[in-house]
Protein backbone atom coordinates (compact mmCIF):
# COMPACT_ATOMS: atom_id res chain seq x y z
CA UNK A 1 0.00 0.00 0.00
CA UNK A 2 0.97 3.14 -1.09
CA UNK A 3 1.42 5.99 1.45
CA UNK A 4 -0.06 9.33 0.84
CA UNK A 5 1.44 12.81 1.96
CA UNK A 6 -1.34 15.19 3.62
CA UNK A 7 0.06 18.57 3.74
CA UNK A 8 -1.35 20.82 6.67
CA UNK A 9 -0.70 24.29 6.21
CA UNK A 10 0.68 25.90 8.26
CA UNK A 11 2.06 23.12 10.23
CA UNK A 12 3.76 21.28 7.18
CA UNK A 13 6.06 24.92 6.46
CA UNK A 14 6.63 24.99 10.20
CA UNK A 15 8.21 21.34 10.48
CA UNK A 16 10.36 22.38 6.65
CA UNK A 17 11.37 25.18 8.30
CA UNK A 18 12.53 23.72 11.48
CA UNK A 19 14.32 21.42 8.81
CA UNK A 20 12.37 18.24 10.52
CA UNK A 21 12.89 15.26 8.05
CA UNK A 22 9.05 13.99 8.20
CA UNK A 23 5.16 15.08 7.45
CA UNK A 24 3.28 16.52 9.13
CA UNK A 25 0.48 13.47 8.31
CA UNK A 26 -0.05 10.82 6.52
CA UNK A 27 -2.17 8.38 4.98
CA UNK A 28 -2.54 5.01 3.94
CA UNK A 29 -5.79 3.09 3.26
CA UNK A 30 -7.95 3.87 6.26
CA UNK A 31 -4.88 4.62 8.44
CA UNK A 32 -3.64 7.92 9.30
CA UNK A 33 -0.32 8.78 11.00
CA UNK A 34 0.56 12.23 12.78
CA UNK A 35 3.75 12.95 13.40
CA UNK A 36 5.05 14.09 16.96
CA UNK A 37 4.57 17.69 16.70
CA UNK A 38 6.05 20.34 19.42
CA UNK A 39 4.21 22.90 20.63
CA UNK A 40 4.07 25.46 17.34
CA UNK A 41 2.76 29.04 18.40
CA UNK A 42 0.23 29.59 15.59
CA UNK A 43 0.68 33.71 15.33
CA UNK A 44 3.98 33.09 14.44
CA UNK A 45 5.01 29.14 13.98
CA UNK A 46 7.67 29.18 16.02
CA UNK A 47 8.17 27.12 19.21
CA UNK A 48 6.46 28.31 21.96
CA UNK A 49 9.53 28.63 24.27
CA UNK A 50 8.55 29.05 27.95
CA UNK A 51 4.90 28.49 28.09
CA UNK A 52 3.78 26.62 30.67
CA UNK A 53 3.08 22.40 30.22
CA UNK A 54 -0.54 23.43 29.90
CA UNK A 55 -0.47 26.16 27.16
CA UNK A 56 1.98 23.46 25.17
CA UNK A 57 -0.46 20.82 25.56
CA UNK A 58 -3.23 22.99 24.76
CA UNK A 59 -0.95 23.91 21.35
CA UNK A 60 -0.01 20.41 20.21
CA UNK A 61 -3.54 19.27 21.19
CA UNK A 62 -5.07 21.37 18.70
CA UNK A 63 -2.60 20.85 16.24
CA UNK A 64 -3.60 17.19 16.13
CA UNK A 65 -6.75 18.08 15.47
CA UNK A 66 -5.92 20.10 12.72
CA UNK A 67 -3.64 17.57 11.56
CA UNK A 68 -6.65 14.66 11.52
CA UNK A 69 -9.49 16.87 9.89
CA UNK A 70 -7.12 17.45 7.29
CA UNK A 71 -7.06 13.94 6.74
CA UNK A 72 -10.66 13.24 7.56
CA UNK A 73 -10.46 12.26 10.85
CA UNK A 74 -11.02 13.28 14.12
CA UNK A 75 -10.45 12.69 17.97
CA UNK A 76 -12.53 10.02 17.46
CA UNK A 77 -11.08 8.09 15.29
CA UNK A 78 -7.75 7.75 17.15
CA UNK A 79 -6.84 4.36 18.38
CA UNK A 80 -2.87 5.97 19.85
CA UNK A 81 -1.33 8.60 21.58
CA UNK A 82 2.46 8.49 22.29
CA UNK A 83 3.21 11.23 24.72
CA UNK A 84 6.62 12.61 24.93
CA UNK A 85 7.61 14.90 28.16
CA UNK A 86 10.49 16.01 30.31
CA UNK A 87 9.51 15.61 33.27
CA UNK A 88 6.54 13.37 35.04
CA UNK A 89 5.94 16.34 37.35
CA UNK A 90 4.21 17.32 34.17
CA UNK A 91 1.55 14.18 34.15
CA UNK A 92 -1.36 15.64 35.79
CA UNK A 93 -1.23 19.18 34.30
CA UNK A 94 -1.35 17.41 30.77
CA UNK A 95 -3.68 14.86 31.76
CA UNK A 96 -6.44 17.27 32.28
CA UNK A 97 -5.62 18.98 29.01
CA UNK A 98 -5.76 15.52 27.53
CA UNK A 99 -8.94 14.57 28.78
CA UNK A 100 -11.00 17.99 27.25
CA UNK A 101 -10.13 16.35 24.11
CA UNK A 102 -10.35 12.47 24.78
CA UNK A 103 -13.76 12.51 27.40
CA UNK A 104 -14.65 9.06 26.85
CA UNK A 105 -13.55 5.96 25.05
CA UNK A 106 -9.87 6.60 25.34
CA UNK A 107 -8.06 5.42 23.02
CA UNK A 108 -4.58 3.73 23.95
CA UNK A 109 -1.95 5.90 25.40
CA UNK A 110 1.44 6.12 26.64
CA UNK A 111 2.96 8.91 28.54
CA UNK A 112 7.09 8.30 28.00
CA UNK A 113 9.42 10.47 30.12
CA UNK A 114 12.56 11.73 28.20
CA UNK A 115 15.64 13.77 28.98
CA UNK A 116 14.91 16.65 26.83
CA UNK A 117 14.51 17.82 23.37
CA UNK A 118 15.97 19.54 20.62
CA UNK A 119 14.10 22.34 21.38
CA UNK A 120 13.07 24.51 24.00
CA UNK A 121 9.92 23.05 24.68
CA UNK A 122 8.64 19.78 26.89
CA UNK A 123 6.33 18.11 25.23
CA UNK A 124 5.27 16.36 21.87
CA UNK A 125 2.87 14.44 21.03
CA UNK A 126 2.26 11.72 17.78
CA UNK A 127 -0.94 9.67 17.21
CA UNK A 128 -2.54 6.80 14.88
CA UNK A 129 -6.16 6.99 13.85
CA UNK A 130 -8.57 4.99 11.53
CA UNK A 131 -11.11 6.67 9.69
Amino acid sequence: MKREVVRVEPISSWLERWKAPASAVTRAGNMVFVSGLPPFDPATGEIAAGASIERQSELVMEQLKQCLAAAGASFDNVMKCNIFCTSAKHFAAFNAIYRRYFADDLPARIFVCIPEWTGPFDIEIDCIAMV
